[in-house]
């Protein structure tokens, strides 16, 4: 337990502190960016942009968990550091759940905080305002899950950082859609299904990461 809890202290202060590659800065410093630029890109139609900026919202989260693909698995493999786990008995399954925590840690809570001022500059209402923020909740883990495990799959590839963002981005449209679907209906069925989907990822990440890991071993 206590090698676990080191993993994730070791992987969120790479996260966070990210070196030249700017850290958690960067993806919240994105994410601002769209929301910022959305008013210029629409025109000052106040109605129009409280309409569709959950979506935007939704759409430059998505971007913004992206960012960091290249650094969650692919800096470990080439210098050892799987091998040296499996030499300690722990497990692939093990060290991307811990990956996917941290991956979590270092990006949604700064997001949901920031979604705060976004949906001020897109003149959000409150009531949208409570269904962003339960839906990046909700959404969230589950993108850093489908982030990791891709991040897995690609390492190693040539061009394997572009390979996983082209990755990741179809396969969140379900996330996308119902969490951005949930501000049409209501929020409560929509919340309910990006919750079951990123249950689901969080089930399957673990495994699916561990056994990409172990196959580019091979």
């Amino acid at each position: 337990m206590r090698v676990l809890w080191t993993l994730l202290r070791r992987d969120l202060a790479r996260l966070l502190l990210g070196g030249r590659s700017g850290g958690a800065l960067l993806p919240i410093l994105f994410f601002l960016a769209v929301a910022m630029l959305y008013p210029f890109a629409v025109g000052p139609d106040a109605p129009l942009l409280a309409r569709t900026g959950g979506g935007v919202i939704w759409v430059a989260a998505l971007l913004a968990a992206i960012l960091p693909l290249d650094r969650l698995v692919e800096p470990d493999i080439e210098l050892g550091f799987f091998d040296h786990w499996a030499l300690r008995g722990i497990s692939e399954e093990w060290i991307i759940a811990i990956r996917i925590l941290a991956h979590w840690l270092s990006f949604a809570p700064a997001l949901m905080l920031a979604a705060l001022p976004a949906a001020a500059l897109l003149g959000l209402n409150g009531e949208t305002i409570r269904i962003v923020e339960l839906g990046l909740l909700a959404g969230t883990p589950g993108l850093a899950a489908l982030g990791v495990t891709v991040a897995a799959l690609t390492a190693g590839l040539r061009g394997g950082a572009a390979l996983s963002g082209l990755l990741v981005i179809p396969l969140a449209v379900p996330l996308l859609v119902f969490g951005a679907g949930s501000l049409s209906t209501g929020g409560t069925s929509g919340l309910a299904l990006t919750a079951a989907c990123s249950l689901a990822l969080l089930a399957i990440a673990p495994f699916a990461g561990g056994a990409a890991v172990r196959a580019g071993r091979e």
